[in-house]
């Protein structure tokens, strides 16, 4: 079952809030979708820093006694998915150091597609990396330059850096908030009674009762301390890439990022997927849970049917124990089981977000058959995805996707589907509240065309092409 994208990174933080740990905590629990592998809270008591982060979920990692230990009104926090660097205790965020800048803490969402460069050069002249995250060098850049103060040490290391970042930097005094230039991963500022958060995503801000009232800006910093927030232009601007894999499948649907509700996108989503792939159908089945709002949109424009075919089981750990005898399905069904009673003699169209390498595609549709259905139609709400993500999800190569080297019949007969159809790009373009006079979206996976230019040393170790 392990065949999508995998979300990048959720970071929090709030400042000068008397709560600021247990606050930062539910932050955290609300952006867990984004990042399972590790989480990890820093608070500052304005004299020194205080830590406390883990392998695993936000909720088997912080209990009690150890938010206790997150002494201070101010705090950030970091859930992980692993881009870039091993999945480990040492690469979770957010990372701490001291330095001549004094304590600093750093949470980082988003990949540098110059990082294994800059780490080279910086190795060679005596550093020492304690991880192999990319974010590490952020921190490296800041501790080596001389600018007197630490906004301008920011600024000098970011401007050595290309990529993606959203960043949260704790000091003993101060919480500095940065977004790239291009604004590819989302950043969102708020208030709490009267203190200022920030985080990844607007259901962070639902969760805790705080207010929204702004996306930190492309190129922008924020710096929050005792003389309030102050917003400052710290980057040369540059054409706004936002992720749209963002809206198609990563954000949790009740967000507003982008400037747009995630919900209304994948329901417009569906119903352009209804309109440019329509099949003669008894229901629309959603595989769920990122295809559900689609699916609605698919049913209401085409008139068929909605229904919950697929049931999907939310308490599955990261590892579970196979039985011994062979079971019909046993991987699928771990995460989802059909209704065989809403599922028997219909024609089926399951509706997905996308495919990446076909494999679960092609077990749910043998699942939805032996359930019953005489036909299965499977539309996707987004374009063929041809092409890995360098800028902060984790995606399997060019030569594992599907849609890289299979024409979408050659996908159909694979998937074993009877028919398949994906949305257009200027579908999901459309969806998504762009347009061709102000294009703001990255859509590199869909297209090959990417953004940024990154050195081909970034290529070599995973095997891809240098795109173009």
């Amino acid at each position: 079952m392990d065949d999508k994208f995998h979300e990048e990174c959720g970071i929090f933080g709030v400042y000068k809030h008397a709560d600021a740990a247990r606050i930062t905590y539910l932050g955290l629990y609300a952006l867990q979708h984004r990042g399972q592998e590790s989480a990890g809270i820093v608070s500052s008591d304005r004299r020194e820093l205080h830590t406390c982060k883990g392998m695993g979920h936000v909720a088997d990692i912080f209990t009690e006694a150890n938010l206790e230990e997150l002494k201070g009104d101010v705090a950030i926090g970091h859930t992980r998915y692993s881009t870039a660097g091993d999945s480990s205790v040492k690469n979770a965020q957010p990372i701490q150091v001291k330095c001549s800048k004094g304590d600093l803490a750093l949470c980082h969402n988003g990949n540098l597609v110059n990082a294994d460069e800059i780490r080279s050069m910086l190795e060679a002249e005596g550093s020492i990396f304690w991880s192999t995250s990319d974010s590490e060098v952020i921190l490296h850049l800041i501790a080596r330059s001389h600018k007197p103060t630490i906004e301008e040490a920011i600024q000098e290391a970011l401007l050595q850096v290309t990529g993606a970042y959203s960043l949260i930097i704790l000091t003993e005094e101060k919480m500095i908030v940065v977004r790239d230039p291009r604004g590819f991963r989302p950043l969102c500022f708020g208030w709490l009674d009267g203190s200022p958060v920030v985080g990844s995503e607007t259901c962070a801000f639902d969760l805790i009762d705080a207010d929204f009232e702004r996306e930190v800006q492309p190129g922008e910093m924020l710096i929050l301390s005792e003389n309030g927030v102050e917003s400052r232009k710290m980057l040369p601007p540059a054409p706004p890439s936002f992720c749209i894999f963002e809206h198609v499948y990563f954000s949790r649907p009740d967000s507003q990022i982008f400037g747009r509700s995630v919900y209304q996108s994948r329901y417009l989503l569906g119903k352009h997927l209804a309109q440019e792939q329509p099949v003669e159908a008894d229901i629309v089945v959603p595989v769920p849970d990122s295809g559900v709002a689609a699916a609605l949109g698919f049913s209401r424009e085409s008139g068929l049917q909605f229904e919950f075919g697929l049931i999907r089981n939310h308490y599955v750990g990261r590892t579970f124990i196979e039985p011994k005898q062979a079971i019909r399905h046993f991987g699928v069904r771990i995460k989802l089981n059909p209704v065989e009673d809403l599922l028997r003699g219909k024609r089926v169209v399951l509706v997905d977000d996308s495919i990446v390498r076909g494999t679960t595609s092609r077990k749910i549709v043998k699942m939805v058959r032996a359930a019953g259905a005489t036909e299965v139609h499977m539309r996707i709400s987004c374009p063929p995805t041809i092409s890995p993500c360098y800028y902060g999800v984790d995606t399997p190569n060019k030569r594992e996707l599907i849609a890289a080297s299979h024409s979408v019949e050659e996908t159909c007969k694979y998937i074993e589907a009877d028919s398949l159809g994906y949305l257009s790009h200027e579908g999901m373009l459309r969806a998504c509240g762009d347009s061709d006079k102000q294009p703001h979206f990255c859509t590199a996976c869909y297209t090959g065309n990417y953004p940024v230019e990154f050195p081909a040393s970034a290529l070599v170790q995973i095997g891809d092409p240098v795109p173009r």
